[in-house]
């Protein structure tokens, strides 16, 4: 499709143009700045389409919505745009094994992916069950576990901080609070890695999740404990809409898997920022309110949910200046709205400096869908915590390889690093935990 002149509001939707034979103006996932120079990829694509721009994802029409406004409008409509997978009007061309499938979710009973009182049905179940979790437990599971981390790479002097802590941290944490043995950790984390990275086993990955959710809430049935899973079983509901297997299996899958990705690369987002900028330099010393102000960076200029595809629209209407036809795949487009520079004053040549405290990113989403308070506060705790125990055991940490060199995760919704590696002064092991 050709660029539309200047000045004018419309232009044909994504599914318009793909009857006609013609391309999308933007083919999302084939330019290499998503991965690698997001911030230029969403200014260039501000300048010449304007807040919602017409993409080409993953060989479908869609809409990227990438101005804070128009994205507030989207989280903040429900019934306009709902996040109801079927209304989709590309699922007739859309083939049974396609990759994104599971992600993009057809009508599962789940948190994620139902809408109305069904949804809130959902919510309350979950927000119940991640309510009863002790924040102080919760911190000192992950300092031990944190602990242990460490112990095994903390006498060499070097490590990689993705592998061998940001992604084994949350995964263990969370895989405990589930209900999971430590040892099964890791192996929930590949899985969910496969599925999140969208690559030709992803329907695989997305069926042995399901699987290992089905057997952890099967083992508790017969031996409840304090955890999620036992917590999902035992939900007081109300007995005319009882909670199917299927629908606790869903919730708990939707649980495990947002909860780690997303605080695996806010982990690996906030030490590379403060490995790497000197304003968070005297953090590597234990000042403790550095740690919370590169988390918080890293919401606004790094942050781990980039992009999801989970809005539809469930009528004609027009949004940005652009017209959008029913069933249009709505993206929404967290990492290019918390960098729109109609709210945020502070973007100047190139450099940002994010007020202290300020909070109103969208990368939690926003409105009835937005990520479950009870969710955040836990990704929080476990993210804060693990930095602190890092820096606290290795205070002179440093890169290895040059800043600009370090390479992105493959996800077309992450955005995290495949590596961090360091070097540091080597220590001695806190404990002994076998």
């Amino acid at each position: 499709m050709p660029r539309p002149p200047s000045g004018e509001a419309e232009m044909n939707t994504p599914a318009q143009t793909s009857a006609q034979g013609g391309v999308c103006p933007v083919d999302l996932l084939a330019d290499e700045r998503f991965h690698t120079a997001p911030h230029d990829q969403y200014r260039d694509m501000r300048a010449r389409f304007g807040p919602v721009v017409p993409v080409e994802f993953a060989g479908f029409p869609a809409w990227l919505v990438i101005g804070y406004r128009e994205l507030h409008q989207v989280t903040s409509d429900p019934e306009l745009f709902p996040r109801d997978a079927g209304l989709w009007n590309q699922w007739p061309n859309v083939p049974a094994d396609w990759p994104l499938r599971p992600m993009l979710g057809e009508r599962v009973p789940c948190v994620y992916f139902t809408v109305g009182e069904e949804h809130r049905r959902h919510t309350r179940l979950v927000n119940a069950v991640l309510e009863q979790t002790d924040s102080f437990e919760l911190r000192r599971e992950t300092e031990e576990l944190a602990d242990r981390l460490i112990d095994a790479f903390c006498g060499r002097g070097a490590a990689d901080l993705v592998d061998e802590f940001a992604v084994a941290l949350p995964i263990l944490t969370l895989a405990r609070l589930a209900g999971f043995p430590d040892e099964d950790g890791p192996r929930i984390a590949r899985i969910i890695q496969r599925l999140s990275d969208a690559g030709p086993d992803a329907t695989k990955a997305n069926d042995e999740f399901g699987e290992s959710m089905r057997e952890l809430l099967h083992s508790k049935r017969k031996e409840p404990g304090p955890d999620i899973a036992s917590r999902i079983l035992a939900f007081d509901n109300s007995p005319d809409t009882p909670f199917t297997e299927e629908e606790m299996v869903w919730d708990l899958r939707a649980i495990v898997a947002a909860g780690y990705l997303q605080t695996t690369d806010w982990i690996g987002n906030s030490i590379r920022l403060m490995l790497t900028d000197v304003r968070f330099a005297t953090a590597l010393g234990g000042a403790r309110h550095s740690i919370a102000q590169a988390m918080n960076e890293v919401l606004w200029e790094d942050t781990p949910s980039q992009m999801l595809p989970n809005r539809w629209a469930a009528r004609d209407t027009t949004l940005g200046g652009r017209v959008i036809r029913a069933g249009d795949l709505i993206l929404l487009g967290y990492g290019g709205a918390n960098l729109d520079p109609h709210v945020r004053q502070d973007l100047t040549a190139g450099r940002t400096v994010v007020a202290a405290g300020n909070s109103a990113h969208l990368s939690f989403s926003h409105g009835e869908f937005r990520c479950p308070f009870p969710a955040q506060e836990i990704a929080e705790i476990i993210a804060r915590t693990g930095i602190e125990v890092l820096l606290d055991r290795l205070p002179d940490l440093e890169l290895t390889v040059p800043a600009e060199s370090l390479v992105r995760r493959p996800s077309p919704f992450m955005r995290g690093f495949t590596s961090l590696p360091v070097r540091f002064t080597a220590v001695r092991t806190v404990g002994d935990h076998s």
